[in-house]
């Protein structure tokens, strides 16, 4: 009797402590359960998913740094934020302008837009401008946004000799030093290359703007030369480049122009205004302007196929 008790009282024992394991158990994993779903709902595949990104959207997000995918949290669900996100010179700071600009231009490309905004080609000329950054040195940036303070008064600014220029040219020291390497490299190559404008004071720029508001009124002549301040004669770095044989509408055709499209680079120049590019340069097609910029970036630039406003845009602003 004593035995069937104590087998009653072991086997009551058992079914408790199985009883309580089976409870610790369900409490371990409901805590567990409980922990992945809080992460859950505070991970960033949770939060853009309830945004509305799915799919292909939602990995390729994920991909990203915490940084982009904090500052897209922050705003609503847009089906193009990943379609310019995925653009090569994509700068976060600018989506609100991208997003804004593309509303209004819905038939314009994704990298084209995000060009416009980089170099702020969203604004209108002369509108939303501020003072070129000086510490840039010879990388300052000067354009229809970026203007020069009216005293500015660059320095080494040196006489151009007659033997590599069309009457009196001034130009700063560094820049004539490469560009005579880049002449004697070209008369290598039996090209003949002459500068036929270089340094500008600011009242020479306010000259050569005015003659041409004179001659075509303001709108075109903003196609073709810049307000005083704006130019980027009066720091120094820009030559007019042509040869003995053509002027400045034939320079294109010739075979020193050629050779700069090849060679410039690689003495620190660049074609300031490209073809096709007017709308990121505010400028028509000059093919004799060139920029010195140093054989670093000039190098980069060629590489990359781009604008200086560009480049200055993704690689030094940003």
């Amino acid at each position: 009797m004593a035995k069937r008790r104590l087998k009653k009282k072991v086997k009551i024992g058992l079914i408790v402590v199985a009883i309580i394991i089976v409870l610790i158990i369900a409490i371990v994993v409901g805590i567990n359960s409980y922990k992945k779903h809080q992460t859950y709902i505070a991970s960033y595949e949770y939060k853009l998913e309830a945004l509305g990104y799915k799919d292909d959207q939602l990995e390729y997000l994920l991909k990203q740094d915490n940084k982009i995918k904090d500052a897209i949290l922050n705003k609503k669900y847009n089906e193009h934020i990943v379609d310019f996100l995925k653009q090569k010179y994509f700068i976060l700071n600018n989506l609100d302008a991208y997003l804004e600009y593309y509303d209004k231009n819905k038939n314009d490309s994704f990298e084209h837009i995000i060009s416009i905004v980089n170099v702020n080609a969203n604004y209108d000329h002369y509108d939303h401008t501020k003072e070129t950054n000086l510490d840039d040195g010879i990388l300052m940036l000067v354009n229809k946004y970026n203007y020069l303070p009216e005293d500015y008064d660059p320095t080494d600014i040196v006489d151009v000799k007659n033997w590599y220029c069309y009457g009196e040219n001034q130009i700063k020291d560094e820049v004539y030093q490469k560009f005579i390497e880049m002449f004697d490299a070209a008369k290598e190559a039996d090209k003949k290359l002459i500068i036929s404008s270089g340094y500008r004071t600011h009242e020479d720029q306010e000259d050569t703007y005015n003659s041409y508001v004179d001659r075509y009124g303001v709108k075109k002549a903003d196609t073709l030369a810049a307000r005083p301040g704006f130019s980027e004669h009066e720091t120094g770095l820009t030559l007019d480049i042509t040869t003995g044989t053509a002027t400045k509408d034939t320079f294109e055709d010739t075979e020193e122009f050629e050779w700069l499209k090849e060679n410039s680079y690689k003495y620190g120049f660049i074609l300031r205004y490209p073809k096709d590019k007017e709308d990121i340069t505010g400028y028509a097609y000059e093919p004799w302007h060139y920029r010195y910029v140093g054989i670093e970036v000039a190098t980069k630039i060629h590489e990359l196929d781009i604008t200086y406003d560009e480049y200055y845009a993704y690689f030094l602003a940003n």
